[in-house]
């Protein structure tokens, strides 16, 4: 079934703004689904917008237990994003598929979002709940599209990665093991036992570590274990924090950056790493992986101010475009240089 007989184009996270990969059917579509979000979804509701021909947003969402509610609460959220049209992708068995998309059509349609298409991926197959031409949509359903198509050859070559399921993003930024674990928990040690110095001394030599940090990955090199182990330290400090925060811009290898520091630190110092891998992810649009480093952040420290913050804005699906517009405005308004 084709997409109301147009194509889209989609453009990835990370990928060149002039490029675009051209989807023109569902199979299409669900080739592409995996490169959107980061992975391979499984028992997902996953909703794909589009505003004229180009794919706006895709956002996942954990399928609902049969007979539960809670599709109600996605709805605003992607009205928020003010789509021309919705695709709704059910990845999972057929009756908890069936329930979740016929929830959510309700909930998207009672709040004015018109909703191009509906399908189930079930087992390697895919179904059209909109389609009942037993011609291009049998009974039995069709195969889902295999790794080899074009629109993967295209992803791939655009360097896009789909990795297998959440679990192996999550794993993505799990904290190291082994030897390199037992050397940080020493090096920590050894950096908490020497930080008896002024809050001026230390915030200027966190906001120089900061500094040296960047210039480290801008560059294809690292930071020593103990540098991060220092870093790691350091960054507890509101001022270190937000003089990190605040130098935050939309480079690539801010993610690898903050991802060794998250997964080098101790536990009791990954919060404030793991919110600025989320933060630096979330203005990438790389939402899965904001979500995934956010969620690591709040489980280490559930009253850091900043990552509860930017939970938030996941959930609403506010884009880091919209924020960074707000403040541009209020600095307008208030006569302050932006």
């Amino acid at each position: 079934m084709a997409l109301a007989g147009a194509a889209r184009a989609a453009r990835l996270p990370g990928m060149n703004p002039d490029c675009r990969i051209t989807v023109r059917n569902t199979s299409d579509l669900i080739a592409v689904t995996p490169y959107l979000l980061g992975f391979h979804p499984s028992d997902s509701i996953v909703v794909i917008g589009t505003i004229g021909p180009t794919v706006s947003f895709a956002a996942r969402h954990d399928l609902l237990a049969p007979g539960a509610d809670g599709t109600e609460a996605i709805a605003p959220l992607v009205a928020a994003q003010e789509p021309e049209s919705v695709s709704v992708l059910g990845f999972g068995p057929p009756g908890q598929v069936d329930h979740n998309v016929r929830a959510l059509v309700q909930d998207l349609q009672t709040h004015g979002v018109r909703v191009l298409q509906r399908v189930r991926i079930t087992g390697g197959r895919w179904w059209s709940y909109d389609c009942a031409n037993s011609g291009c949509c049998p009974p039995e359903g069709n195969p889902v599209p295999s790794p080899h198509t074009e629109i993967a050859a295209a992803a791939v070559l655009q360097g896009q990665v789909a990795l297998p399921n959440r679990q192996a993003l999550v794993a993505q930024i799990a904290a190291i093991d082994g030897p390199q674990r037992d050397e940080m928990r020493q090096l920590t040690a050894q950096v908490c036992a020497r930080a008896r110095v002024s809050s001026d001394a230390r915030r200027r030599a966190g906001r120089r570590l900061v500094r040296v940090a960047e210039e480290r990955y801008a560059s294809g090199r690292t930071l020593t274990l103990r540098e991060t182990a220092e870093l790691g330290v350091l960054l507890a400090d509101p001022w270190v924090f937000n003089h990190a925060v605040e130098r935050t811009r939309d480079e690539d290898w801010r993610i690898g950056l903050w991802t060794e520091v998250t997964r080098r630190v101790e536990p009791a110092w990954t919060a404030p790493a793991a919110a600025l891998l989320s933060y630096s992810a979330w203005r990438a649009g790389l939402g899965s992986l904001a979500r995934v480093a956010v969620d690591r952040a709040l489980l280490h420290d559930p009253g850091h101010r900043f990552s509860g913050a930017l939970d938030r804005l996941l959930a609403a699906g506010i884009s880091h475009e919209f924020v960074d517009g707000l403040y541009e405005t209020v600095d307008a308004l208030s006569g302050r240089p932006m």
